[in-house]
């Protein structure tokens, strides 16, 4: 047996054991009182209990997860065990994986040691993670991201092992959708860039690529995922009656642009984004710009990437667009470096979401930024572990309660659970413990996480605020047993709306708990 079919198998008899201990038992409606108002009552006895906290976050629904990096979201406990199953050997100075033999090189030992090997095991998760990153010797943010470059080899080809994983954490703690971000295809998307090379003239270079390989890289791209959703199918048994409770996790896919790289393959990954959203077979429904936002090459480009997402725009205006903007924090960068990047993601990129966006108070014109996002429901995904650990903001220095008080939309998201050492439910904890967030902000937040998804179709809510469903679904009761016979229609051809609506049903269900 396999280290990903055990991991799985103890993640599957996790879940049922904990769906067994915290089966919903249904209370009678106590006059006058709604359910929502005996959750928060409750809630309101938990919040400053911490595992009494912990067990009821963990089991309400909350929706969907907007900010995932795929490579960041797995464990390294999972990790060891595909290095050892595929033959590397791991640095004992650095931690970093290499390719075997395994005894040409002093210092290098095989990886399936680690099984073994409780010093080597434990370093190895140390050094693959933040765990424990206070003594790594390292700042928060070089500890984070230098583990990519350690444990990357690992999950070459494990992509169908990754989502697998995922969905099944997902599953865990109530979350019903994720988005992930990958770059499927990058090594023949890089093959066009280099064969295209740069061009100023953004609409030559576009048909350079086109007439230089770009459609079969994207068929390529395609391809990958569909190996990998099939091998993830296979993991958890879906489509028989033994599936793994992650078969009912959605999915999405965000094409992830790694901007520290030279420019031509920026534009070139860019453009294979665009073209993959573009395309009904691919489940890609957008596309981000990643790695360290403060580092040389984004930095320098980051007005130049602007520009290229502003021409892509206009070539396929239907492409939704998240991105990485204000994961900064003052003296992290000059001063200088933080007065633009949300505004310009947002004018210029053409932003729907923002990740991140802790420096928002340090934008030009802040306030004023503050009510654009407002009025144009620019939503942000706040990652607050994620913004512990690498820059060191966290409790009132956390922008979370200005962007509530100016009526930004947000959600919480989990960034790199993985190397975190974190997953959604402690997101929510930390939401309530650190930026005293109510129930019913959490509840708005769940429904945010949907509502600004970009999976296809329309959204249940007109208002999501103030809980008025579109006109198809006025007549019926968001969560309801049963929704009007236009409404139901409106399920079937919008799978955002049936995430939405299910959603609904299990706040329903939940809430009747109390």
């Amino acid at each position: 047996m396999n280290h990903t079919t055990t991991t799985l198998k103890a993640l599957c008899m996790g879940l049922a054991l904990a769906a067994s201990i915290t089966a919903p038992s249904f209370a009678q409606t106590k006059s006058g009182t709604s359910a929502q108002q005996r959750t928060e009552a409750h809630f309101r006895t938990v919040r400053t209990k911490p595992p009494e906290l912990w067990a009821f976050l963990k089991d309400m629904p909350k929706g969907g997860d907007l900010h995932s990096h795929l490579s960041g979201a797995i464990y390294a406990e999972s990790m060891i065990g595909w290095a050892a199953e595929d033959g590397l050997c791991v640095d004992t100075k650095s931690m970093a994986l290499q390719k075997p033999p395994c005894d040409a090189t002093p210092g290098l030992v095989a990886a399936k040691d680690a099984q073994v090997d409780g010093v080597l095991y434990r370093r190895m998760i140390d050094a693959w993670s933040m765990r424990n990153a206070q003594t790594s010797g390292l700042s928060g943010h070089d500890q984070f991201f230098d583990s990519f470059g350690k444990f990357g080899a690992a999950n070459r080809n494990r992509s169908g092992d990754m989502l697998a994983e995922v969905a099944m954490r997902a599953s865990g703690g109530h979350v019903s959708y994720l988005e992930l971000m990958l770059t499927p295809g990058g090594s023949e998307v890089s093959k066009v860039a280099a064969k295209a090379g740069w061009n100023d003239d953004f609409s030559q270079m576009r048909t350079a690529m086109l007439e230089g390989g770009m459609p079969a890289a994207a068929t390529a791209a395609v391809e990958e995922l569909k190996h990998a959703n099939a091998r993830k199918a296979e993991l958890l048994r879906c489509d028989t009656p033994q599936a793994a409770p992650g078969c009912a996790v959605s999915m999405r896919y965000l094409y992830q642009v790694l901007r520290g790289l030279p420019k031509e393959i920026v534009f070139a990954q860019m453009l294979a984004g665009f073209e993959l959203a573009s395309r009904a077979d691919s489940q890609v429904v957008g596309l981000n710009l990643v790695m360290p936002e403060d580092a040389l090459v984004p930095m320098r480009d980051f007005s130049l990437h602007m520009r290229l997402l502003d021409y892509l725009h206009s070539v396929y205006p239907k492409v939704q667009v998240t991105l990485h903007a204000g994961e900064l924090a003052p003296g992290l960068v000059p001063p200088e470096g933080l007065r633009f990047h949300i505004r310009q993601s947002i004018e210029q990129g053409h932003a729907k979401r923002i990740g991140h966006g802790v420096a928002i108070m340090q934008e030009d014109d802040a306030v004023s930024l503050l009510k654009r996002m407002a009025r144009d429901k620019i939503m942000v995904e706040i990652c607050l572990t994620s913004n512990t650990g690498i820059l060191g903001v966290s409790g009132a220095h956390h922008p979370l309660a200005t962007y509530l008080k100016y009526g930004v939309p947000t959600a919480l998201a989990t960034d790199d659970e993985g190397v975190s050492r974190s997953e959604m439910t402690h997101e929510y904890v930390k939401a309530v413990q650190e930026q005293n967030i109510s129930y019913r902000q959490l509840k708005t937040m769940a429904r945010n996480s949907l509502q600004y998804a970009f999976v296809e179709g329309g959204a249940l809510w007109k208002d999501v605020e103030q809980g008025r469903p579109v006109a198809d679904c006025a007549g019926s009761r968001p969560g309801a047993a049963k929704a009007s016979t236009r409404c139901e229609r409106y399920l079937e051809q919008s799978p955002k709306a049936k995430l939405q609506w299910q959603l609904e049903d299990a706040l329903v269900k939940f809430e009747r708990r109390f």
